[in-house]
C-alpha cells in the first residue's frame, strides 16, 4: 500500500522567518547580557561641581556631625534603609573604603533614608559599619541632595565639592576610584 499523499517540504519563506526570529533573540539576549555587565548608566545630578548641601545630623549614638565641620577632608555621603537590599550588598563595601582610606582623612556617613532609628542600629551592627549612622527624620537632607531612590553615594572632596554621584548599588571599582580622587 502506498500512500499517494504529497509529502509537504517547509517554504524557503518560513524558513527565512525562523532564521531571523532565532538571530534577533540571540542578538536581544547579547544586548541584554551586555547591559547586566556594564554598570549602568548615571542620570545628571545638579550638584556635581557645585557645594555639597550643608547638613546637621543626628546620629545613632546620640552625636551631632555637621557636613560643613569636615571641610579640608574627603567625604563620602551614602543615602540607604536597612529594607533595601542593594545597601545590604554595598555595606561591605563602605567599611572597607572607610578602612582603606581612613590614613587620608576619609569620612563615610551614611544617612538613614525613610527607616526608624531601630531598623538602622540592627543593620549597623550586622554590617559591622563604624561610621556614623545619621538620622534624616523629615527628609529633607534627602531632598537637598535630590535622592531619587537609595542608595546613592555622593563624593565630596576636601573643598566640599560634589564630584561624582552614584545611584544604586556602587562597585568596589568606582567606590575606590572615586575614594581615590576626592582623597588626592
Amino acid at each position: 500500500m502506498t500512500d499517494s499523499t504529497p509529502i509537504k517540504r517547509p517554504s524557503h519563506r518560513r524558513a527565512w522567518l525562523v532564521a531571523i526570529g532565532v538571530i534577533g533573540s540571540g542578538v536581544l539576549l547579547a544586548s541584554l547580557a551586555v547591559g547586566v555587565v556594564r554598570d549602568p548608566p548615571q542620570p545628571p545630578s545638579p550638584l556635581l561641581g557645585q557645594p555639597a548641601p550643608d547638613f546637621r545630623l543626628t546620629a545613632l549614638d546620640g552625636s551631632v556631625v555637621e557636613l560643613a565641620g569636615l571641610r579640608g577632608r574627603p567625604v563620602i555621603i551614602n543615602f540607604w534603609a536597612s529594607w533595601c537590599p542593594p545597601c545590604r550588598e554595598e555595606a561591605p563595601l563602605l567599611r572597607r573604603v572607610q578602612e582603606e582610606y581612613r590614613d587620608r582623612g576619609l569620612v563615610v556617613l551614611g544617612v538613614v533614608f525613610e527607616d526608624s532609628a531601630e531598623n538602622a542600629r540592627t543593620f549597623m551592627r550586622q554590617y559591622d559599619q563604624r561610621y556614623p549612622g545619621l538620622l534624616d527624620p523629615d527628609g529633607r537632607t534627602a531632598v537637598d541632595y535630590g535622592v531619587f531612590g537609595i542608595p546613592e553615594t555622593y563624593f565630596v572632596g576636601r573643598d566640599g565639592i560634589v564630584t561624582y554621584k552614584q545611584s544604586g548599588a556602587i562597585s568596589w571599582e568606582i567606590l575606590s576610584r572615586e575614594a581615590e580622587v576626592i582623597s588626592r
